[in-house]
């Protein structure tokens, strides 16, 4: 019988929004919080719906990471991705992806955070990645890495877009069972994919 599993990464796997804890590892708690003050009419407007997830994300992105390099960038992924994640993760949904893949599950990692802290760790415990992913571009010449310009590429991988990743990336009628896991309202569309879903169901 064919299975696969949809987690959601944030909030789900994780206890924390990877998105804050990797800005907060890489900036500095003084940054940070600087960085959130600066920003709070953004997000202000983000939460009465005056503009939309994706715009509030992109206003962050632009103000920690707009012409980053590239290769620094990824240097801090992986060292968040190695030091801090370890540290966020639930143990009850440790336990059950584990029981997923013993029982012959494929899963998948879903995160409207960027791909980029995520891929490392969802590889080693044999999971694929669906996730926000951000636009670069090149260096003023060869010699140069790419740059963060600080927007999305495409759309942010929450609410419908996770649904549509999905389903680009995988054919479901080829499925028996689906399992699905989230833990807030930008999941829900994904839960309703399932022929089994959880909303929080590691707290």
């Amino acid at each position: 019988m064919s299975k696969i599993a949809f987690i959601d990464f944030d909030g789900t796997i994780t206890t924390k929004d990877t998105l804050l804890e990797f800005i907060r590892y890489s900036k500095g708690t003084v940054r940070f919080y600087l960085g959130f003050i600066l920003n709070s009419p953004w997000l202000v407007a983000y939460k009465l719906k005056l503009i939309s997830n994706q715009r509030a994300k992109e206003r962050i992105l632009r103000f920690f990471f707009r012409h980053m390099p590239l290769d620094r960038f990824w240097q801090a992924c992986q060292a968040f991705s190695r030091e801090a994640l370890p540290r966020l993760l639930r143990p009850k949904a440790i336990r059950e992806i584990a029981r997923l893949k013993a029982a012959g599950a494929e899963v998948v990692v879903v995160s409207a955070s960027p791909e980029d802290w995520i891929r490392d760790w969802a590889a080693s415990i044999g999971a694929e990645l669906v996730a926000t992913r951000l636009e670069t571009v090149p260096g003023e010449d060869k010699s140069k890495p790419h740059r963060l310009t600080g927007r999305i590429w495409c759309a942010n991988c929450h609410g419908e877009e996770k649904v549509r990743r999905i389903k680009e990336a995988y054919d479901l009628s080829g499925y028996q069972q689906i399992y699905t896991y989230g833990d807030s309202r930008g999941d829900r569309p994904m839960l309703s994919l399932g022929t089994a879903s959880f909303y929080k169901p590691f707290r």
